[in-house]
């Protein structure tokens, strides 16, 4: 038996307990939970044979009363004596994909990455979020199976891409490869066909939160999205951190949404709309070039789950909706980089090199931190891609 010891200022000490699915050499992937550094295998410290699964789905869909139970009873056991045959270096095991991905919707939630947007496509409109904007949580449905977990490499996506001075479109590798910064949530309950989930419900349904990386190729996407939105230039790769970290972690980090004006419809309307206080790192090969905040987010988690079901469309264990791009009022803070750039027209130093969008062997690590309860921080891990060579030959 070992007491596990937390190295001072951790971002995943007890007030955390993250569930993810790791596997050591020559055994099958399972559910943990983290420490500190040590990974502690759930089905070892808590007899449960739910969490010897590869994914997280089957303890997701035993429902929100089970989730509060399982919390509970992992604080009480990892701050004693804890099984040796649980406990792994987080250095000696490999993390998977924690969740097996029903189906994913990305919002656009932003309203400072939105109007940025605007004001990059639509520069002579004085209004630069388009009309609907403020009255629903603007989405697009994704591709689920594209979902990896970070530490995978991506392949520069290929496709069709016309600039406003070509003739004709051409096919090719994207040449504005690009990432968004986002949050995802994952659903752990989920709903039948015809049913809504209410903005007050949207808690017994979301079972946690990890760090996103929409890629994006906006070549691709600028060509293809009018009328119908994102398809190829979105569909290649999306990068989430390995640990997802309970909703139920997180209620020090809830704050007020931005005002939400005007008022919105009353399937979306809330007392008191709640975003969280996460503050994103994006790091470009080593060096961080923006922070994005969370906080600022105008459309809420529950809003955007609402809205998902409100024409009564099902959702399973394992979907996942993010959050889009987030993105502050300074510089600084734009979680996209179109938008840091200022579409290829404001390059950034990194590394001492002038760059625009992501070349071929670049590496981009997205992480995450918020408050938890007595001045403690909670982590997220990180989303980590590298950029590999296109392959396409047409």
């Amino acid at each position: 038996m070992t007491t596990v010891t937390v190295p001072g200022g951790s971002l995943f000490g007890p007030h955390n307990l993250p569930y993810g699915v790791y596997s050591v050499a020559g055994s099958a992937p399972r559910v943990a939970t983290r420490l500190g550094d040590t990974v502690v295998d759930l089905a070892v410290l808590l007899g449960d044979e739910v969490f010897a699964a590869p994914t997280l789905n089957p303890f997701m869909a035993q429902g929100h009363d089970r989730w509060v139970a399982v919390r509970r009873e992992i604080a009480e056991r990892v701050t004693g004596d804890v099984p040796d045959e649980a406990l792994h270096d987080l250095a000696d095991v490999t993390l998977h994909l924690p969740i097996d991905v029903a189906d994913y919707v990305d919002f656009y939630a932003s309203e400072h990455h939105a109007a940025n947007l605007g004001r990059l496509f639509r520069p002579d409109n004085p209004d630069p979020l388009m009309p609907n904007w403020k009255h629903l949580p603007v989405g697009y449905h994704g591709r689920a199976s594209s979902i990896v977990v970070s530490g995978t490499d991506v392949v520069r996506p290929c496709g069709q891409r016309k600039g406003p001075d070509d003739p004709a479109p051409v096919f090719g590798p994207s040449v504005r490869l690009d990432i968004e910064a986002e949050l995802g949530f994952v659903v752990g309950a989920g709903s039948a066909m015809g049913e809504r989930i209410p903005v007050e419900d949207v808690e017994r349904h979301v079972f946690g939160v990890v760090v996103f990386n929409d890629w994006s190729a906006r070549d691709i996407q600028a060509w293809e999205y009018v009328p119908l939105g994102p398809n190829l230039g979105k569909s290649f790769a999306s990068t989430i951190s390995p640990w997802v970290v309970p909703l139920l972690a997180l209620e020090a980090a809830k704050v007020a949404t931005p005002v939400q004006d005007p008022q919105p419809l009353p399937y979306l309307s809330m007392e008191r709309p709640w975003g969280l206080d996460v503050d994103l790192s994006v790091q470009w090969n080593g060096q961080e070039v923006s922070r994005p905040p969370y906080r600022e987010m105008y459309w809420s988690p529950a809003q955007m789950l609402a809205h998902l079901t409100v024409n009564g469309a099902p959702s399973r264990t394992g979907d996942v909706f993010a959050s889009g791009t987030i993105s502050g009022p300074a510089k600084e803070s734009r979680g996209a980089f179109i938008e840091l750039t200022w579409g290829g027209a404001e390059p950034v130093t990194v590394n001492g090199e002038q760059r625009t969008f992501l070349e071929d062997g670049d590496e981009v690590v997205i992480t995450a931190s918020a408050p938890g309860p007595d001045g403690t921080r909670l982590g997220f891990g990180e989303a980590r891609g590298r950029i590999l060579p296109a392959t396409c030959t047409d």
